[in-house]
């Protein structure tokens, strides 16, 4: 049929390919434009696209966030032009597409405008199948299933979803198309949201009958409802894999045994029927020493327990391991494997398949072939990899040696990728760690955010259907562009695969709080924490979140949970005495417990070095001050997880307070131009912006500083970034107080305190950021008003 639709055609059977842009409604004019091109580009590049065009057998109708192809060819076009472009869309991660397929009769029509265009059954149920789909998906109608079986090629691709309920009550049946290279194996939201619907009914059946029991047994459960409630016991099929003991001469091999629990415990997490603790909690209970399996079991909330130990010898590799149900101390499994070295990856497999068939849990065919899919086949790239993870799980707080540590991860991941360029687990680390170094403003620049999509594309180009993969690009769309909605769509893809692992649930409780959404935020975290509990990271993150929300009550509990963890750790016993000073304006449990710290290790300065210089700011003390920029040494003065002042600034700002004005010029200037580094890479990014106005106000720059503040307000708005954006316009206030705008600071002060945020009573009070507003009524108002009640 040739490109002009003709009048008097009145009827044809069309293969019919209907493309959507996900989420197009909520991007910019300029955005939606760029998509669309991309789009464009996308699809011409598509060879069934030139074929059937070069042939004139092919219509092309634009839709505005997407498009129809219509084929005159054959129902295999559409579907295999549709893999095509999921296949490129690896290398387009912002460009988030979902494709239907069907065939059914079309008829050419003359449009209002007079134009030929097409209209038909076949262009409704099309759209329909397409919008039963969500991001990656490729979805056909059952018809163009049955037709595409005839050929023996397409049967591994065809997943049968049953049926869904469309537009005006009409029912279409499903198929999803996908392969490990294209198409998206999660289930639909809609087909989701479908069998919560049985299940809900099926359980309103159940509810029913034990309703009718109920009434038979009265007195029977008023006599049980006196009795004291059980606590519920761990589930029969959960477990923690415990760090493996290096028996193998070279110490050095530590890591490989860390590698090999490592590995099993990866393999048994993707297990749904299972319930596994993720990596960071179970390391801490070392091997080599005398373990109470009972108290781990209690401690992380489960069952059973997984040991075992690790010998490499030359070209050999012993490993042995033994799975005990710790409530009461019996063996339910052991096994001894001595084999040749490049077969410890064959052994990992073996021993999670014989775990999961101890605890009668039942793997499903993708299970199954993900556990028996070696990581690599590189032993080297493998250690390399392990020792990345190790030094990247340590990442509790954003400090001292967290920067230090993500650049030694990325040097080892990159020589792991190097070695083994198919090596899809260390990609996904990379990527991680680039996204980090950016999203927690250690360095933000664009060239993370390239080396993490480049990392990310690799990933994807590898295995389109990895759960590892779907999560990495989220924490990329998350971390480099807050693409919130994007991001979810591929956590929705990774949870499925990867149900134990608590990185969904803490990626998720990130970006509800950075949409506002502060109640699902603590939720999520806690619920994390279920799968990870000795992970101070996530205490430490919950606790951040009480803070914005000044329930400061929740926020020390918090940290008395982490304490309960890891007494030892001086970072979070300052940070729970913080909570005071935030709380009460009261300095005194802070410099007790600094002073304490101190005494006990000198050594330990640099990790409470933040925390030791907000006090002795707070408490004007300017020789202590002096002590607390030495420790900290070449890293940033960190005022919130947002706020980051470099070393010059807060010597300016001592110099400043003991009333060397020469001494604060020097510092301030040489801040500047350190500061103007971060900007001119990445001239959006609002906190560098912020602050190098801050320093502009101090260096008397006033037009310059407020319109950097101004600026660095604009571009990261509330809405945008609920946990960040509130602390740009704190640190535009003080700009404004730093110019003699007082009224434009307290008027900026009063909006922060709308908002949840790091600005509290205590800072407010004693910190010297705020001296020029001091005795006006607006700002002694607004102070007054975060007092505790």
């Amino acid at each position: 049929m040739p490109a002009e639709i003709k009048k008097e055609i009145q009827l044809e059977i069309a293969h019919i390919l209907f493309i959507d842009i996900v989420g197009y409604s909520k991007l910019s004019i300029n955005e939606q434009r760029a998509a669309v091109d991309e789009l464009n580009e996308v699809v011409r590049a598509s060879e069934q696209f030139q074929k059937a065009e070069a042939s004139d057998r092919l219509i092309k109708i634009p839709t505005g966030d997407g498009m129809a192809l219509v084929f005159y060819t054959s129902p295999e076009s559409p579907a295999q032009c549709a893999i095509e472009i999921s296949r490129v869309l690896k290398e387009h991660p912002r460009l988030q597409l979902r494709m239907g397929v069907h065939s059914g009769p079309v008829s050419g029509v003359i449009d209002v405008n007079g134009r030929a265009n097409l209209a038909g059954a076949g262009l409704n149920i099309g759209q329909r199948v397409m919008d039963c789909g969500d991001a990656g998906h490729i979805l056909l109608s059952q018809h163009v299933a049955e037709d595409l079986e005839a050929y023996e090629q397409w049967l591994p691709l065809l997943h049968d979803l049953g049926t869904c309920e469309v537009k005006h009550g009409v029912r279409v049946s499903v198929v999803n198309l996908y392969s490990e290279q294209s198409g998206n194996p999660a289930l639909p939201k809609k087909f989701r949201i479908l069998r919560k619907k049985k299940t809900r009914a099926r359980w309103a059946v159940l509810m029913a009958a034990l309703l009718a029991l109920a009434a038979i047994g009265t007195v029977f459960v008023v006599f049980l409802r006196s009795r004291p409630p059980a606590t519920l016991p761990p589930l029969e099929k959960s477990i923690a894999v415990l760090p493996f003991e290096n028996l193998s001469e070279e110490k050095q091999n530590a890591y490989f045994a860390d590698g090999v629990q490592d590995e099993i415990l990866t393999d048994l997490a993707k297990i749904a029927e299972l319930k596994v603790i993720s990596r960071a909690s179970v390391m801490q209970y070392k091997s080599g020493v005398a373990r109470n399996l009972r108290q781990i079991a209690q401690e992380l909330g489960v069952a059973n327990v997984l040991e075992g130990s690790v010998q490499r010898a030359g070209n050999r590799v012993r490993v042995s391991a033994q799975l005990l149900d710790a409530r009461r101390d019996v063996h339910l499994w052991a096994e001894h494997y001595d084999r040749p070295l490049d077969d410890v990856f064959a052994i990992q497999s073996e021993i999670a398949k014989a775990i999961a068939d101890q605890l009668r849990a039942k793997l499903s065919t993708q299970e199954k072939a993900a556990i028996e899919k070696p990581p690599t086949a590189d032993l080297a790239a493998f250690d390399l990899y392990t020792r990345a993870k190790t030094s990247m799980v340590q990442l509790v707080f954003i400090g001292a040696q967290t920067k230090n540590n993500l650049l030694q991860a990325i040097e080892l991941l990159n020589q792991a990728v190097a070695r083994d360029p198919n090596f899809l687990l260390a990609y996904c680390r990379l990527a991680y760690a680039h996204d980090f170094l950016y999203i927690a403003n250690l360095d933000r620049t664009p060239a993370h955010c390239a080396a993490a999509n480049t990392a990310v594309q690799a990933a994807l180009r590898l295995q389109l259907n990895s759960g590892e993969a779907h999560l990495a690009l989220a924490w990329h769309l998350f971390s480099c562009y807050l693409d919130y909605d994007h991001a979810r769509e591929e956590l929705g893809v990774a949870q499925p695969l990867l149900p134990n692992t608590s990185e969904v649930l803490e990626l998720t409780g990130l970006m509800d709080r950075r949409q506002g959404q502060w109640e699902d935020s603590a939720r999520n975290l806690e619920k994390a924490l279920q799968l990870d509990p000795r992970n101070l990271y996530f205490f430490h993150q919950m606790s951040l979140t009480y803070q914005c929300l000044r329930r400061y009550e929740q926020m020390a509990a918090m940290l008395d949970r982490a304490l309960e963890v890891k007494p030892g750790d001086v970072a979070t016993k300052a940070a729970r005495a913080r909570a005071d000073l935030d709380w009460h304006a009261d300095t005194k449990p802070l410099h007790t417990t600094i002073d304490a710290i101190l005494a006990e290790d000198p050594s330990a300065a640099p990790s409470i070095a933040t925390s030791w210089l907000i006090l002795a700011l707070c408490e004007r003390d300017l020789a202590a001050a002096d002590r607390a920029l030495v420790a900290l040494g070449g890293n940033a003065f960190t005022l919130s997880p947002i706020i980051r002042l470099n070393h010059d600034f807060v010597e300016g700002l001592i110099a400043r307070m003991r009333g060397d004005a020469a001494a604060a010029r020097a510092a301030f200037t040489a801040a500047r131009a350190k500061q103007e580094e971060l900007v001119h890479p990445g001239p959006d990014y609002a906190q560098a912006l912020c602050v190098l106005g801050l320093i502009d106000a101090a260096l008397g720059r006033k037009e310059d500083a407020l319109q950097e503040g101004r600026r660095a307000v604009e571009l990261l708005p509330v809405e945008r970034d609920a946990f960040a954006a509130p602390d740009i316009i704190q640190l535009f206030s003080i700009i404004c107080a730093w110019t003699g705008e007082k009224d434009l600071a307290c008027e900026q002060l009063a909006n922060v305190t709308q908002f949840p945020s790091f600005l509290t009573y205590g800072r407010l009070r004693l910190l010297p950021f705020w001296d020029p507003l001091r005795g006006d009524p607006r700002f002694e108002k607004i102070v007054a008003s975060l007092a505790p009640k």
